[in-house]
């Protein structure tokens, strides 16, 4: 009995609207964002002839010849990437250089005229699907050694594109994000965006696909509209359509992220993928010297922070020129993974409720007497970028609570001076101000001192008491300081 044409016809829209992930107007997340968002936690790979040179960006002229790693070994990547908790890998194939990390018919600058000609891509899949990894791959729009892309004809570097990216997803199994940096080196008209977004959907529908610098502050400003704007739904609108997540790499979204983004007087919904490095230095590509990485404390609690509310995380591990993971980096890694219990099939764990999230303030002095810059508010506002200044170095923040509500950790995050790598323009050195401090809670009308730190804090100081407190205010105190302290976000949380 054959089926009647309606049968037919239903079955083939069910089947088209099951494939079909080209993002729409809509309040909830997709099919596609709901997998980005399960994923939640991966490793991003900056990888290439930056890693021989020892620098972050390259122009173009870096000779295919200096790629050289001598223990190449891709398996040790994602395996380090399975041991420490990550859900997927984010490999850089081609960044702004143009040399790309697989055998591509279309250029000459890639892994196959180096002395080293193994295909990245192909061995970095293998071990994805050896390990139970899901695999992204970032791609750069923007080439600087490429000729066709100072092309007037815009054109012809989209077409080079296409072709390129159609290597990408037809030669190397599933493809679960792809990571376009790089647009504003040319006007947004020029990439051609619906064109290659929809070739994308074409070959791989379940594949995420995302612009670095995604939302703009107004329709065609090109200013692009920081994290810590993005707490207001269908305010602004993106730069970069379609896109189906926010990017601004490498800040850090907002804990009170909203997900409604306008395009043409539409609203669609946008989680936001954070990127941070692993390095202390913020390196993105990995250099000769060997750097520290960043504080346990610090790595867990920007993990709470970047993966909840429907966010994810992309934490950067370079290899170095060997063609490995250095043995101290894979470690740290490892034991946050550890720390964090962890395992694949489970949710990722939560920090706990935040119960001094935009409570009253109260500051014993102002930078500048300036309260919308400066201000103590901001040091409880749920900002990355905003933050509270003293004019003193002897300072002290209040903060009301609730007296009905239990705390047993408290996270605080202190604004460093950086100094910037005389090598290259993202790699610092960070400097801690406050010396030393204490905190002290209200009990019958007297302050009791709950913490007492003689040290510099670190990149971000984790209090967990032994039992529970409940308190109406909680004091925090700087006893010592080499600079008016300055704190990013003060945390009175309760886990359970």
């Amino acid at each position: 009995m054959k089926p009647s044409k309606q049968l037919v016809f239903v079955f083939l829209f069910i089947s088209h609207s099951i494939l079909a992930q080209v993002i729409e107007p809509s309040t909830e997340p997709n099919q596609t964002q709901k997998l980005l968002i399960d994923r939640g936690y991966g490793m991003f790979i900056h990888f290439g002839v930056n890693t021989f040179a020892d620098v972050e960006w390259s122009d173009g002229t870096l000779p295919a010849s200096i790629y050289n790693p001598t223990k190449l070994d891709c398996d040790q990547w994602v395996r380090v990437a399975h041991d420490a908790g990550f859900r997927y890998i984010l490999l850089v194939t081609k960044h702004h250089d143009g040399f790309c990390l697989w055998d591509s018919e279309y250029t000459t600058y890639d892994v196959v005229s180096a002395p080293v000609k193994t295909d990245i891509v192909a061995e970095v899949a293998k071990a994805c699907k050896k390990y139970g990894l899901k695999l992204g791959l970032y791609y750069s729009l923007w080439d600087r050694n490429h000729p066709t892309y100072k092309d007037k004809n815009s054109k012809k570097y989209v077409d080079y594109m296409i072709n390129q990216l159609t290597e990408l997803f037809t030669n190397y199994g599933a493809i679960c994000e792809l990571w376009f940096d790089g647009g504003w080196d040319r006007k947004v008209s020029d990439w051609s965006l619906d064109r290659v977004y929809r070739h994308i959907k074409k070959l791989q529908p379940r594949c995420a696909v995302g612009v670095n610098h995604t939302i703009e502050l107004q329709p065609g400003s090109r200013k692009f509209a920081l994290p810590d704007s993005m707490t207001v739904n269908n305010h602004y609108t993106f730069q970069y359509f379609p896109s189906d997540f926010r990017l601004w790499d490498p800040k850090i979204s907002h804990k009170l992220d909203k997900k409604q983004y306008l395009h043409e007087g539409r609203s669609y919904y946008l989680p936001f993928e954070n990127t941070i490095c692993l390095s202390k230095r913020w390196n993105w590509f990995q250099k000769r010297d060997y750097r520290p990485v960043r504080d346990l404390d610090e790595l867990e609690e920007l993990f709470y922070w970047c993966t909840d509310i429907d966010n994810t995380l992309l934490v950067n591990v370079p290899p170095d020129e060997r063609g490995l993971i250095r043995e101290h980096e894979a470690n740290a890694i490892i034991s946050l993974g550890k720390h964090l219990k962890l395992e694949k099939g489970k949710e990722l764990p939560k920090n706990g409720e935040f119960i001094s999230l935009n409570n009253k303030i109260k500051v014993s002095s102002v930078k500048d007497n300036d309260e919308k810059s400066y201000g103590g508010q901001l040091a409880v506002d749920g900002g990355m970028q905003t933050r509270w200044i003293a004019e003193d170095t002897l300072a002290t923040l209040e903060i009301g609570l609730n007296p009905k509500k239990e705390f047993n950790k408290i996270s605080i995050f202190e604004y460093q001076d950086t100094r910037k790598d005389e090598g290259d323009s993202f790699s610092n050195y960070r400097t801690n101000r406050i010396q030393s401090y204490k905190i002290d809670i209200l009990e019958d009308d007297v302050w009791q001192t709950i913490y007492m730190g003689d040290e510099p804090m670190g990149d971000c100081k984790v209090i967990k008491f032994p039992y529970s407190y409940q308190t109406y205010k909680l004091r925090f105190s700087v006893l010592e300081a080499v600079a008016p302290p300055s704190i990013t976000e003060f945390n009175v949380i309760y886990m359970n």
